[in-house]
């Protein structure tokens, strides 16, 4: 039996999947996330604008800020210091190239590239839709808006068998074997026309555009007892769904608390919105001025937070239980994971360790501790990037699921309550 948290949540399985759907790509992530925000009261603020103590609503503000794919959130304590939960919006896809249309043997084609570590195999015979952001000309200006096409519109179809040399698949090559079929030659309109047409927009107005892949069928709750979830996105979309209701179900505290999810992290986060960007950084410091304070004490509050870096983890795999360190087995529905490297891939240490446990133990909820296999390279968060970028405490945790970077991932359903009541309790801990 799974455990289930004594710290109240309002965090389920199925709002996670519902989560999932709704957002196929980070800016959608975002707009999600803001959508709930503003239900609960936050306002957003603008980084081009100046912030005062009065935009900040003195030591109650509840406010965010979106930087493209990336938000940082906060509610404002009495003291500076933060409490921070991170985590990222981006996961592995097939993103449209500059050039998308292509043609093969009497079929129109999109050409797609991999974005992040995608899985490739797991994005065969699946029917994709289309998201992403679209940049436009209106007037004299440039603006901007998201698409989520919903209706089965690409496809990129698999080697039969009988055309494999060995009968054991084909060894996919990324810049020819994961093009998207996309309708037949004589009948399919050019690709982009079509998205800024379903988004109504002129498509001579097209300017730019970040669009990718998703696959359209719906997050489900699965297995005999359904007490699985099997969704998309996953990684790290588990993460942003429980730390935006760990950050809203989280009682008052005398630090302020926030929550900060960063796009690009499937890439390195080197961006002007990822966690190596001064994004966290300058949204800290513009908090303490705008509520009076000075450079220095931004820099004290700096030393006086931590950061959760939240981020998936590997749960034991059932068929393949030798890939994983003896003595440390993960399990579904087993509760919040930490995740330890001595090579600094994670950037936990023993002060950290001792704040999660504290905060799972706070919660009611198991805690499991994760090592990677010395012999295999092991990924890595924005916890790293964050901790030697801001100079902040990280330790970094997570849930546990199967499949990471496939299109379609799974999850246990206990998992999702109990990862959001040990992030609320990391949020409140004194």
């Amino acid at each position: 039996m799974s455990a289930s948290p004594t710290l109240p949540t309002t965090a389920t399985a199925r709002g996670l999947g519902q989560f999932i759907d709704a957002s196929p790509s980070p800016f959608h992530v975002c707009a999600t996330v803001a959508a709930e925000l503003e239900s609960a009261g936050y306002t957003r603020l603008f980084e081009d604008q100046e912030w005062s103590g009065a935009d900040l609503g003195g030591t109650s503000a509840r406010c965010y800020v979106i930087r493209g794919g990336s938000i940082i959130a906060w509610e404002a304590g009495e003291s500076s210091a933060f409490r921070i939960v991170g985590g990222h919006t981006d996961s592995p896809n097939l993103r449209l190239k500059q050039h998308p249309d292509r043609s093969s043997a009497g079929i129109a084609m999109i050409a797609l590239e991999p974005y992040g570590g995608a899985w490739l195999n797991s994005w065969l015979d699946r029917d994709l839709g289309l998201s992403g952001r679209l940049a436009y000309r209106s007037g004299d200006r440039v603006a901007h808006t998201l698409v989520h096409v919903t209706e089965p519109v690409v496809r990129v179809p698999q080697l039969a068998i009988h055309l494999s040399e060995d009968r054991k698949g084909v060894a996919l090559d990324p810049q020819r074997h994961v093009n998207g079929v996309w309708g037949l030659d004589d009948a399919a309109p050019p690709v982009l026309d079509w998205v800024a047409e379903y988004a109504g927009i002129d498509p001579d107005s097209l300017l730019g555009w970040e669009l990718m892949t998703h696959d359209i069928a719906p997050s489900a709750i699965i297995g005999a007892d359904e007490n699985l979830l099997s969704a998309p996105r996953l990684d790290n979309q588990g993460t942003c769904y429980a730390g935006l209701w760990a950050l809203l179900d989280a009682g008052s505290s005398n630090h302020t608390k926030m929550l900060v999810l960063f796009d690009h992290e499937e890439v390195g986060s080197g961006s002007e919105r990822g966690a190596a960007s001064d994004f966290l950084g300058s949204i800290c410091e513009r908090i303490v001025l705008a509520r009076g304070g000075s450079r220095a004490d931004f820099l004290r509050s700096m030393a006086a937070s931590i950061c959760l870096s939240g981020d998936m983890a590997h749960a034991t795999h059932p068929n393949y239980p030798e890939r994983h360190e003896p003595g440390h087995r993960i399990s579904i529905g087993g509760g919040p994971v930490l995740k330890v490297n001595q090579n600094l891939r994670y950037a936990s240490d023993a002060m950290g360790e001792a704040v999660f446990a504290l905060a799972c133990d706070a919660a009611g909820v198991p805690m499991q501790r994760y090592v990677h296999r010395a012999d295999l390279p092991c990924g890595s968060t924005i916890g790293p990037i964050t901790a030697s970028r801001t100079g902040l405490a990280t330790v970094d945790v997570g849930a546990p699921q199967l499949a990471m970077h496939s299109a379609r991932e799974l999850m246990g359903a206990a998992d999702v309550p109990m990862y959001s009541a040990a992030l609320q309790a990391f949020l409140t801990q004194s």
